[in-house]
């Protein structure tokens, strides 16, 4: 006989789980107490919001469900941002939440919440773990579910009493996720569709992309000269030195790809969704008829002909769907190569940081610095801001797994995430970009950084704003400054108040020193980088985009 917290955390052994995220909890002592006696490791968080963020930043980077492991009430609202990236994202996760005993249920006990009208509206499933005996029944279900189609979260609540109730059942077998692959009728049918292209574009994204499937994916470019676009932060999935990579389709654009996008004659979405930001505000693409041939090819059938209805759609995992067409009898055109090493061109021309912006900081020259110094394998997060696009444009992704980032664009993500990529690759560079907004929304997470050993450096970019707000703010309102400023502390010496690192640089010569110092300090680090306000984007200036506002 074992009680329920035993069971959960067996469960979690069956399905291969080595590392778990949480701030504890009254509400599930039975399972902490399990997990004393566990090989697997307790991260231990500062917060429920960055807990789940890097449970989810894991899962981007295994492929298996991050698991997180919350209190009940204000714990499981806490955890809501992460797990709205997950299902934004597309992203494996599965949220273990304390609850009420059983009979207390109805009465609006002490932090009693119904999650399943909280989290019904983003997650895959929301259950509640009645019975010690159905344990494993409902973490296999769990798992398959997060992982399979669509990835995305489950939560599941786990009564106090039941963690205590005992029970003789066995664990269930390690899950695996469900693959679905192209019909050969539907492979007959798109190679027709190449046959006929003359200016074919391969768009990729999404979840479910694997070491193996992103080299299948070069093979399969390669083959048939296919110019390769990739959209908002998933731009791990293509080296950006290939001659035929395109450029990301996200926030900034070049403006180039736009053109390009709208001229191909074919469109092949595999693996993403296509949605508001790669399609710049569904503005490529008409709805429902695109207006051009489009192929999509995704694991989850409720996302084919949800917005776009395709010329042809498959229900097929990237791995699938590349495995299939592997030997289709289909060669490239005369022209498909140039004009894909065209669009390569442009977007080497796009990525270029430029020589000189406002102030004594010039984040192009540290962009070169940083791709010039780190190994290919060096692992970027961020969280949202214009920050963000010195990694977006100007970085250049060489391999898989080396970007962890939120498509649903949350604030905050980048630190959590980082020490979750830290986690699980010790060896590694791993890089969090910040703006001093984004890192305030889960700054304390450092202290995680450095109660785990897990040696981050934080690029944190201080304007003295919320920037993004602030650039939208001047477009519409033009110096009509409201909520967008922010007073910092020092941030180097709130690394060191923790016992990690810090450095503060304020002229671009002091970077180097500073960040190989960093390095060096085998520390979590944050090197405090103060940019001037005026450097607002890499191609606009704070006071540019006043000028160029509404009513100027």
């Amino acid at each position: 006989m074992k009680t329920g917290g035993q069971l959960i955390v067996e469960a979690l052994e069956a399905q291969g789980v080595r590392r778990v995220f949480g701030v504890p909890g009254e509400s599930y002592l039975a399972v902490l107490d399990a997990l004393h006696d566990s090989p697997i490791e307790m991260v231990v968080c500062r917060h429920e919001g960055g807990a789940a963020m890097m449970a989810e930043a894991q899962a981007k980077l295994t492929g298996r469900p991050g698991v997180c492991l919350v209190t009940r009430g204000p714990g499981a609202t806490n955890a809501a941002s992460g797990i709205h990236v997950a299902q934004q994202d597309e992203t494996p996760l599965v949220v273990l939440v304390g609850q009420i005993e059983r009979g207390m249920r109805g009465r609006d006990a002490f932090q009693e919440v119904d999650y399943g009208k909280l989290f019904g509206g983003m997650c895959k499933w929301v259950a509640e773990i009645d019975s010690a005996d159905r344990v494993p029944e409902m973490i296999s279900r769990a798992f398959h579910t997060a992982m399979s189609g669509r990835p995305g979260p489950v939560v599941l609540a786990l009564p106090e009493d039941t963690l205590t109730e005992t029970a003789a059942v066995a664990a269930a077998p390690r899950a695996e996720p469900v693959d679905s692959a192209p019909t050969p009728a539907q492979l007959a049918s798109f190679a027709d569709l190449l046959g006929k292209a003359e200016k074919p574009l391969l768009v990729v994204g999404g979840s479910r992309w694997t070491e193996e499937s992103v080299a299948a994916l070069q093979v399969f470019a390669e083959k048939l000269s296919l110019p390769v676009a990739v959209t908002f932060r998933r731009q791990m999935l293509f080296d950006h030195c290939h001659p035929f990579y395109a450029g990301d389709i996200g926030l900034g654009i070049n403006p180039k790809l736009t053109a390009f996008v709208r001229d191909s004659d074919l469109l092949i979405l595999l693996g993403d969704r296509f949605s508001e930001v790669p399609s710049q505000a569904y503005d490529l693409l008409g709805i429902p008829d695109p207006g051009k041939a489009v192929v999509h090819i995704h694991p989850g059938a409720e996302e084919i002909g949800r917005v776009y209805r395709p010329t042809l759609g498959m229900v097929a995992t990237p791995a699938a769907f590349l495995d299939a067409t592997a030997g289709m009898p289909v060669t490239a055109k005369p022209g498909w190569a140039a004009r894909a090493e065209a669009a390569h061109a442009a977007y080497e021309a796009w990525s270029t940081p430029p020589d000189a912006s406002p102030g004594d900081v010039q984040m192009g020259r540290i962009m070169a610095w940083l791709d010039e110094r780190l190994e290919h394998d060096a692992v970027f997060t961020n969280g949202a801001g214009n920050y963000a696009t010195w990694i977006h444009r100007f970085h250049r992704f060489r391999r898989f797994g080396t970007q962890v980032a939120p498509v649903c664009g949350s604030m905050g993500y980048g630190l959590p995430a980082a020490i979750a990529a830290k986690l699980q690759h010790r060896t590694r560079d791993v890089l969090c970009f910040a703006g001093d907004g984004c890192f305030q929304m889960t700054g304390l997470e450092f202290g995680t950084a450095v109660q785990e050993g897990a040696a981050v450096i934080v690029l944190l970019i201080d304007n003295g704003m919320y920037g993004t707000i602030r650039m939208h703010q001047e477009r519409e309102y033009p110096g009509r400054v409201s909520g967008t400023m922010l007073k910092n502390p020092d941030f180097a010496a709130f690394a060191r108040a923790y016992g990690g690192h810090g450095e503060t640089v304020e002229t671009t010569d002091q970077f180097a020193p500073a960040f190989e110092r960093a390095r060096a300090s085998g520390l979590p680090a944050i090197i405090h980088i103060k940019l001037d306000p005026e450097a607002l984007t890499p191609s606009r200036t704070l006071s540019e985009i006043r000028a160029a506002g509404k009513g100027k």
